[in-house]
């Protein structure tokens, strides 16, 4: 096992590589932690959320890739511009324009071009004029200064390396008076080194988790207020998973010190 922590780009390589697996196989079952019932052939629990109750869930868009359901949350209006953060094949996307309506728009933004290709052919099958998907990085996003009412993302924000510049990003596209509501993963500890240097583990969501407080720390550096956590739910991520990473002893001695992951749904605004 390296020393050294990944760099961004190797991070953003893993990642690009195993969610553009995933967008050509239509499923996250076999290829991805993150959100999904596996990893590889352990069984990951209760990452994703349950979209059966969601106007405009489209089944052929959720790739089981979510931690949260963030537009329950949001505060989504008729005619508002919505962006989705790691837009992946469109499945929040979908569920913002119900919410939006015909006079809204919903703009999805995915570093993966398999993602934005899968995402573009579900908007073309249902015909909607006003979801766009557009192929960038949240750390440097395509989108115009202060145009987005809403901004959404589901277990995205831990897989960018830079999570200053990324909320910073948020910050900028939103309109005065905005608001972005996130679903995440967190750590409710530090995690040890040896898993932080996983760029497979970071990849499927595990490595990528800060702890919770320097999360939200950063989101209010970035100038954000009435920043709070709306639902939370603990992760149990199976000791096959980490043995993969750490010792037995490393394991027991992390078990012991009480550190876990929690999904969160946190939401903040710009002030007006």
């Amino acid at each position: 096992m390296s020393t050294t922590t990944p760099s961004a780009e190797t991070l953003k390589a893993q990642v690009r590589s195993k969610y553009a697996e995933i967008a050509r196989a239509g499923s996250a079952e076999t290829n991805a932690c993150c959100g999904t019932s596996s990893c590889g052939t352990v069984e990951f629990s209760d990452f994703s959320e349950d979209y059966a109750n969601a106007e405009g869930y489209l089944a052929e868009a959720d790739l089981g890739l979510g931690c949260g359901l963030p537009t329950e949350h949001a505060g989504i209006k008729p005619g508002d511009t919505v962006l989705d953060l790691g837009s992946g094949a469109g499945v929040d996307a979908f569920v913002a324009r119900s919410l939006v309506g015909e006079t809204g728009r919903v703009l999805g933004v995915d570093m993966t071009e398999a993602m934005i290709e899968r995402a573009r052919a579900n908007a073309a099958k249902l015909g909607f004029t006003n979801v766009e998907f557009r192929l960038g990085e949240i750390e440097d996003l395509p989108v115009e200064e202060g145009t987005v009412d809403v901004a959404i993302s589901n277990c995205v924000l831990n897989l960018v390396p830079d999570k200053e510049r990324a909320f910073a990003e948020i910050y900028r596209v939103l309109r005065p008076g905005g608001s972005f509501t996130i679903s995440d993963v967190v750590a409710t500890g530090a995690l040890p080194e040896s898993i932080r240097q996983a760029a497979e583990l970071y990849a499927g969501c595990v490595a990528g988790a800060m702890e919770q407080s320097a999360y939200l720390d950063v989101i209010r550096r970035a100038g954000f207020v009435n920043v709070r956590v709306v639902k939370e739910r603990l992760i149990d991520v199976p000791d096959e998973i980490y043995l993969s990473i750490l010792s037995q002893e490393e394991l027991n001695a992390f078990r012991q010190s009480g550190t876990g992951l929690l999904s969160i749904t946190v939401v903040g605004e710009k002030a007006a």
